[in-house]
């Protein structure tokens, strides 16, 4: 997947609470104590996200955007 941040931080999702449109997904990370990013539900639903798993978190302007390895 091409992507034009270039400001990466490795990460695992914390937890993930789904919406009707938008999902609240919230990271631990190790260099920062925790992060969190709003992203369709569809989006969390397309990448599998869930508790525990590992991901590269993407950081363009005021969004984070998660990338599952």
């Amino acid at each position: 997947m091409k992507y034009g941040a270039r400001n990466t931080i490795k990460a695992k999702v914390k937890s993930v609470k789904k919406g009707d449109v938008m999902s609240l997904v919230k990271f631990d990370s190790i260099t920062a104590s925790e992060m969190a990013s709003v992203i369709t539900t569809e989006s969390v639903e397309g990448m599998e996200l869930k508790p525990g798993d590992a991901v590269q978190l993407i950081i363009k302007a005021i969004h984070i955007l998660p990338v599952k390895e």
